[in-house]
């Protein structure tokens, strides 16, 4: 995959081997480790004022995505990413 860019969509399979379009909302930067925040597009095209569920993703050497692994690292993405979309 190459550089992955807010506004993409793309798919991904989720824990129920089930395809699922997404769409990157969000990306930051930490530590020199690119992360994406992604939502399902079915949640974004239904338009609803309910809470989009977010996904981060941690974005390897390779450019392929993968699951953040610890708490620790899933929190300090999440108040990277908290601070960025406040902003919009």
């Amino acid at each position: 995959m190459d550089r992955i860019e807010v506004g993409e969509v793309f798919t991904i399979t989720d824990e129920t081997a089930q395809d699922q379009e997404v769409e990157v909302l969000a990306k930051v930067t930490l530590e020199d480790t690119d992360y994406v925040a992604v939502s399902f597009l079915e949640d974004l095209q239904e338009d609803s004022k309910e809470e989009i569920d977010l996904f981060f993703l941690k974005i390897d050497d390779d450019g392929e995505l993968s699951a953040i692994e610890t708490d620790d690292e899933f929190d300090k993405v999440s108040e990277a990413f908290d601070e960025i979309l406040d902003d919009e």
